[in-house]
């Protein structure tokens, strides 16, 4: 991909789901996009250059320090700032705390979900502020408005990273930096076979197409909004109606539609 005077977005978590939607809509807005996750990438890259974008494909594993870093330095290679950074890979895991989940798996979600874009936030707004100008998307959830039983880590770190984008967003606000938070609801990707809950009720509910949540996300990026709750009205609803509820009930609410068949 060679320098052009095309605007640059990085998608993180881009190989399908809600990340290759994203980088769609950045094709479709005449930018260049580099897209990364940690596994085969070959697909995606065909299809966003038949849609006629500019794409760069990088393999990295975000849940170590040593696949940011090699992401980091072939992003410096190509000799472009960035103009857009959508950090959206993310991982579940679901299960009971105790019984189910491996230490080993809530701390590789902790790696991917908090530790990876407090990593590459660091690396990437800086040389935005030093530009003043630039967008940030982070992919938060409607689950970081409640608690999240039977799949604990993973609400928690959608909590993380929803107060993380408006308090940095709150730090560069006379910078030309804006920071975005997409909160989607219950989605139809391959999120809910990855994380081990195909026989809850939330994967076998209706869900939102991610082409509409990634819609939502890019204009709510591109007017600089500090959040959107995307997809669907009832996403929208039950955030608002959230904030009537205590964390207690909120969580026995969230229980039903996470808790696993498997739990009595």
């Amino acid at each position: 991909m060679n320098a052009t005077t095309r605007s640059l977005a990085l998608v993180t978590g881009a190989s399908s789901g809600i990340g290759l939607a994203l980088a769609h809509q950045f094709v479709e807005h005449d930018y260049d996009v580099i897209i990364t996750a940690d596994g085969d990438l070959e697909s995606a890259r065909r299809e966003l250059e038949n849609a006629g974008g500019g794409v760069h494909a990088i393999t990295a594993d975000l849940a170590v320090p040593t696949g940011i870093a090699s992401l980091w330095e072939q992003l410096q290679a190509l000799g472009r700032p960035l103009d857009v950074a959508a950090l959206n890979a993310g991982v579940g895991v679901s299960g009971d705390f105790v019984r189910d989940v491996s230490l080993e798996a809530d701390l590789r979600l902790i790696a991917v979900n908090v530790t990876a874009v407090v990593h590459l936030a660091k690396l990437v707004v800086p040389p935005m502020v030093d530009r003043g100008r630039g967008k940030v998307l982070i992919t938060s959830s409607i689950a970081a408005t409640m608690p999240g039983p039977y799949y604990a880590t993973y609400a928690a770190s959608k909590a993380f990273l929803q107060s993380f984008a408006q308090a940095i967003r709150y730090e560069l606000r006379d910078t030309g930096v804006s920071v975005t938070a997409l909160q989607p609801g219950p989605t139809d990707t391959n999120f809910f076979d990855r994380a081990g809950m195909e026989g809850t009720k939330v994967a076998q509910a209706k869900k939102d197409d991610p082409a509409q949540v990634a819609r939502d996300g890019f204009d709510a990026l591109m007017a600089g909004k500090d959040h959107v709750v995307a997809g669907s009205a009832k996403n929208k609803a039950q955030v608002m109606a959230g904030r009537l509820m205590s964390e207690k009930t909120k969580a026995g609410i969230h229980a039903m539609q996470t808790k696993p068949d498997n739990q009595n």
